[in-house]
């Protein structure tokens, strides 16, 4: 009974289900944090590894903080109405 979570992105509007579905966003975030993790070789603690990830997560928000992904500024009103 997954069918109707599996699709669920049907249910918004055509504009933006591209960048529902799609993965772009997340793989780039993760080449970020690979590409920034290689100099250093090995953390010392997990804890580390953790303060590393987030750090890069902020930086990564703040910086495409302003950003409009491709449909939604199209049907900015009608996803805020779904959250009202």
């Amino acid at each position: 009974d997954i069918e109707p979570d599996l699709l669920v992105f049907y249910n918004y509007p055509k504009q933006i289900r591209a960048s529902i579905y799609s993965t772009n966003m997340i793989e780039s975030f993760n080449n970020v944090i690979k590409r920034k993790a290689k100099p250093k070789a090995e953390f010392p603690t997990e804890q580390s590894l953790d303060a590393f990830i987030g750090i890069q997560a902020m930086n990564y928000n703040d910086r495409y903080f302003n950003r409009i992904h491709k449909g939604f500024g199209q049907v900015q009103d009608t996803l805020e109405s779904y959250f009202e």
